[in-house]
């Protein structure tokens, strides 16, 4: 009878943990979206100017040689900012980890081939993650205002990284007329964001890289 008990009192503990963690986890959540949503925007007419616009690197290609749409949304979207003079330049942050695969100079030569001068251009080449590109923005770049333009999923994070930075970002969703609900995507940014709540909060992590400043434009 003890025992029986004892195990029960075990399940309550496990249950109440369970339910207390999905309760965080739901706030957490929920926390994230009302804190960000009003700095992020579909309409091109109504977000603000800022003279940077900044695009998060992904890979150019997914399997089989096929355009990543997520790469293309990116590359449109900076594009129709900056011939709405939304922005003036466009730094394009990411991974060159080895010759055959650098970010920045896909998104430079996308760009360039879509009409924007390459003096319009500046590349990051250690924004390794969204911590790392926001942060680097900010550190590196000396920027406190500028565009995130990104799917809706990864601006939500920019933006509340940005926040806990004291940066005044906005973003501009390169998949404004595309969100479709896919598991396998909101799964995945699931993690994203309790990664990034531990990073921030937790771990009080840094950026793999810094290095000295770089202005753009008028500041250089």
């Amino acid at each position: 009878m003890l025992e029986k008990m004892r195990i029960n009192k075990i399940y309550k503990v496990l249950l109440i943990t369970l339910l207390s963690a999905l309760f965080l986890l739901l706030v957490s959540m929920q926390w994230i979206h009302i804190s960000t949503k009003n700095n992020i925007f579909d309409n091109i007419k109504k977000i603000p100017y800022n003279k940077v616009g900044l695009i998060p690197g992904c890979n150019k290609y997914i399997a089989n040689g096929v355009i990543n749409v997520y790469y293309e949304q990116r590359i449109a979207a900076g594009v129709e900012l900056f011939r709405n003079s939304k922005i003036d330049y466009i730094l394009v942050s990411g991974d060159n980890a080895h010759p055959s695969y650098d970010e920045p100079r896909e998104m430079r030569n996308s760009l360039v081939e879509a009409g924007i001068p390459n003096d319009r251009i500046i590349s990051d080449y250690a924004g390794f993650r969204t911590l790392d590109t926001i942060i680097r923005a900010k550190e590196v770049f000396s920027l406190k205002d500028f565009t995130l333009i990104s799917q809706s999923f990864q601006n939500r994070r920019g933006i509340f990284i940005g926040k806990f930075n004291n940066l005044n970002i906005v973003a501009y969703n390169a998949d404004f007329n595309d969100k479709k609900f896919d598991i396998s995507i909101e799964t995945r940014e699931l993690f994203a964001k309790i990664n990034m709540l531990l990073d921030l909060y937790i771990f009080a992590k840094e950026p793999k890289f810094l290095g000295e400043t770089i202005p753009i434009g008028n500041d250089q």
